[in-house]
């Protein structure tokens, strides 16, 4: 396969799973494996990908922002993990905060201890809660189309009617420097604003989200509690000496 060839593969199986492990490229292009990561430092050199530990991750703007529909079928398995050993932490009586994450959505089926409530801003989670039995609250504001989050005034006045014993949020982005973000301002504004307001706050986020930054910063990696899953092509060792990280593990 010529080089160009190479390239276009490369990027193609990229734009169709965001992280690609370099075991992959090579089956996909029939190459040593020299040969990719030749090929990776030339095109992360064009500023086309972005090399990550055991392969390579699609470079995104900071503002851009997948659909519902979009982030419900990446890392799925690794997302029902996360969620059910993040309902773990939840004690019956508790008041929790879910936001409009499709991992936090993913928490809902494990919710089955007595007397649970639950304030979101995910109106894509209110009739799954309610199937659950769950008493459900749902903030005010305006609907972010692809989302289906609640942001804006109308959500962070309601909120403030509320405190929380655990808070549980979903992230764009992890990084050692810049924290935990997301790439709406005003969607952070929304999980800063809980974090606040909850006893203890807890992220949840799939592998893919480390070492990525987004737009707008809505916690120091000090002020939450990370859970996520191991992957043998990320390295999690510097998170876990600088913050709080519970790891599933297979």
């Amino acid at each position: 396969m010529l080089t160009p060839e190479r390239h276009a593969r490369i990027l193609e199986l990229l734009q169709a799973n965001e992280v690609v492990r370099l075991q992959q490229f090579v089956d996909a292009t029939t190459s040593s494996e020299s040969t990719i990561r030749r090929d990776l430092a030339q095109l992360e050199e064009e500023r086309k990908l972005k090399r990550v530990h055991g392969g390579a991750a699609l470079l995104k703007g900071k503002r851009d922002e997948q659909t519902v529909a979009q982030k419900s079928t990446k890392n799925l398995q690794e997302k029902r993990k996360i969620a059910q050993l993040a309902a773990q932490s939840v004690q019956p009586g508790d008041c929790l905060y879910l936001d409009a994450g499709t991992t936090t959505y993913e928490m809902i089926p494990f919710l089955t201890v007595e007397d649970l409530v639950v304030v979101t801003n995910g109106i894509s989670l209110v009739n799954t809660l309610l199937e659950q039995g769950v008493q459900t609250y749902l903030l005010g504001g305006a609907v972010k189309p692809n989302t289906h989050a609640l942001i804006g005034r109308g959500a962070l006045t309601s909120m403030q009617s509320y405190r929380f014993d655990k808070a549980f949020l979903g992230t764009n982005g992890i990084h050692l420097q810049h924290g935990c973000t997301t790439p709406d301002p005003e969607e952070a504004m929304i999980k800063e604003q809980a974090i606040a307001l909850a006893g203890e706050a807890y992220v949840l986020a799939d592998p893919s989200k480390f070492h990525e930054v987004s737009f707008a910063r809505f916690a120091s990696l000090e002020e939450v509690r990370i859970i996520t899953c191991e992957e043998k092509e990320i390295d999690l060792s510097s998170f876990q000496q600088h913050s709080k990280l519970e790891v599933v593990t297979s």
